[in-house]
C-alpha cells in the first residue's frame, strides 16, 4: 500500500486521500473556520511568512494553510492522480503478463 502526496510548497506534502477540500481563504467562511482551527490547534501554517492562497481542508478537522493557489495544487493532484492510475495499470499488466 502507498501513499500519494501532493507537492503543497517549501517542501511539504500532505497525503492525497485525506484531502477534502481546497479553498481560497478571502470568503468570510473560511476565515471562520481558518480562526476556530486555531484556537482549536488544528490549523498548520505552512505559508513560510508568505501570503495565504489556499486553505486545505482535510478529513481530520485539521486545516493547512498553503501560499500556493488553489489552482496550481488542484492541478498537482490532477497529475499525481493520472500518476497513480497509469501506476496502477502498469502493475495490473505485469501481473497478467505473469500468468
Amino acid at each position: 500500500m502507498s501513499i500519494d502526496l501532493v507537492h503543497v510548497g517549501f517542501d511539504n506534502f500532505l497525503a492525497t486521500n485525506r484531502i477534502v477540500a481546497i479553498a481560497s481563504p478571502k470568503s468570510t467562511s473560511i476565515k471562520r473556520a481558518i480562526k476556530d482551527a486555531a484556537h482549536k490547534g488544528y490549523l498548520i501554517d505552512m505559508t513560510h511568512g508568505r501570503k495565504t492562497r489556499s486553505a486545505i481542508f482535510v478529513d481530520n478537522g485539521h486545516i493547512f494553510l498553503t501560499s500556493r493557489a488553489p489552482e496550481i495544487i488542484v492541478d498537482r493532484l490532477r497529475v499525481s492522480h493520472i500518476g497513480s492510475a497509469l501506476k496502477s495499470e502498469l502493475e495490473t499488466e505485469e501481473e497478467g503478463s505473469e500468468l
